[in-house]
């Protein structure tokens, strides 16, 4: 009956608000309770809890007054985002995120001192911090699952996905919570390629067997970039002899890598093999409405609170890395606090154009035939008077990277695909703008495309 009422809600609110501020404040809030007056609004985040509370309680009260309920008083409760779609029958309820006991005894090590068990573990990534949305959760989920149950739940746990994503800072989310949990877990975190020089380094000192203990006798293993394991035959044949005694041993190994374990090229079959034996996650760029929630949470960080067109403008900007995100933030709030000005649209618009970094030999001709490769059509199609579907998508999301990353006018952008017309370049530009917030395989066809040109 409430999640009646509250989708009825939820219809009306809508058509009342731009997209961006529904999908932002709204898309993923429940009504927990509507007894004797007193109305309870689950909400994911403190930011939205405050903005609800500041700007749209009037908004709700009368909304839910309409489908019948008596409201006297709205609360605001927090919740977590995986916690209430999985309430809410989501796609993932397998993931088991209840409380558990230690699965390490702490006895077995009674006088192991933690400092000496941590290796580069930044403790500033944790799971509170975490902002998660659709590209994200089952990955947030999954990583609270092994952290609850290290060594029984997904393991191997593989996270894959571009640049400036989030996979860092989960994996050491876990392995930082593991570790506060039960502080004498030995917990070893190391980029993929300090594991590299310090393989070398102990062939060439003789310490071979002291390095391959160290790692050997881990509670948990976590290792970034494994993708750098590629094409080095020695490092793999000891890393394979690694994961095989934690695994066998019921030790939790989490790894990271900008591709899942079957496209990593020059890399053994039998390292593929054990990679993928485990639960491998592809993560996503975060899609509109988590940029947003990012943008927010890291503004209250600043102890700011930023205009909703403000976040809208970045979130619309930046689409396909988080860092990249947080330094566009970072850099408008310094550039407004030294002036001593309130951040708007046009100061962060300013910014970023002048401060947007692009190869200087970026061309619309690559643009062009890096989007028909990736497409797996020809060149003269994305160009030629065929209408397609198959080569008409190509050729708008071609428009689109020449609109974001070259500035191209509309009638420049029309004659660069063939067209006469620059109304087909415009429909085309916001067709694909508004799509790529709602369509994932978009979204992943822009970001592929933009990375290779960017690498």
């Amino acid at each position: 009956m409430q999640d009646d009422v509250w989708r009825a809600a939820l219809g009306e609110i809508e058509v009342s608000l731009s997209r961006g501020n529904f999908v932002t404040w709204f898309k993923n809030t429940d009504l927990l309770k509507a007894e004797n007056g007193i109305v309870v609004i689950g909400v994911t985040n403190v930011f939205i809890k405050q903005h609800l509370e500041k700007k749209y309680s009037e908004l709700i009260v009368t909304t839910l007054q309409k489908q019948g309920i008596k409201v006297d008083k709205v609360e605001y409760k927090m919740m977590s985002a995986v916690s209430s779609r999985n309430d809410n029958n989501s796609l993932q309820p397998s993931i088991d995120t209840s409380e558990a006991t230690d699965s390490f005894s702490q006895s077995s090590r009674p006088n192991a001192n933690p400092n000496n068990f941590k290796q580069s573990l930044n403790e500033r990534y944790t799971f509170d911090n975490f902002v998660v949305g659709a590209s994200n959760e089952l990955a947030f989920a999954a990583c609270q699952a092994v952290a609850q149950h290290p060594g029984k739940k997904y393991n191997p746990l593989y996270l894959y996905g571009g640049v400036g994503i989030g996979k860092t800072h989960l994996i050491q989310a876990v392995g930082n919570a593991i570790q506060t949990r039960n502080p004498d877990a030995k917990v070893l975190y190391i980029a993929t390629e300090q594991f590299v020089r310090e393989f070398v380094q102990a062939l060439r000192g003789r310490t071979a067997a002291t390095f391959a203990n160290n790692y050997r006798s881990a509670d948990v293993l976590i290792v970034d970039d494994v993708q750098f394991l590629a094409g080095k035959d020695k490092i793999q044949e000891e890393f394979f002899h690694t994961f095989n005694t934690l695994h066998q041993a019921d030790k939790q190994i989490i790894m990271s890598s900008d591709k899942p374990p079957r496209d990593i090229g020059m890399l053994e079959d039998r390292l593929k093999s054990r990679f993928a034996g485990g639960m491998s996650i592809d993560m996503q760029a975060p899609d509109f409405e988590t940029r947003c929630a990012i943008i927010q949470t890291k503004a209250e960080g600043h102890q700011t609170d930023l205009e909703q067109d403000v976040v809208e403008y970045l979130s619309s900007t930046i689409q396909t890395n988080v860092r990249e995100l947080e330094g566009a933030l970072n850099q408008l709030l310094a550039w407004c606090d030294v002036r001593g000005l309130i951040p708007t649209v046009a100061i962060a618009t300013s910014l970023l154009q002048v401060n947007k970094s692009r190869p200087k030999h970026l061309s619309a001709k690559q643009i062009i035939e890096r989007t028909a490769r990736h497409f797996q059509i020809p060149i003269e199609d994305i160009v030629g008077p065929k209408r397609d579907k198959d080569i008409v998508v190509p050729r708008q999301v071609a428009m689109y990277i020449l609109h974001e990353e070259l500035r191209l006018s509309y009638p420049k952008i029309a004659r660069e695909l063939g067209r006469k017309d620059h109304t087909t370049a415009m429909h085309s530009v916001r067709k694909i703008a508004r799509e790529s917030q709602v369509d994932a395989s978009i979204r992943s066809a822009i970001t592929e495309i933009k990375e290779y040109l960017y690498a």
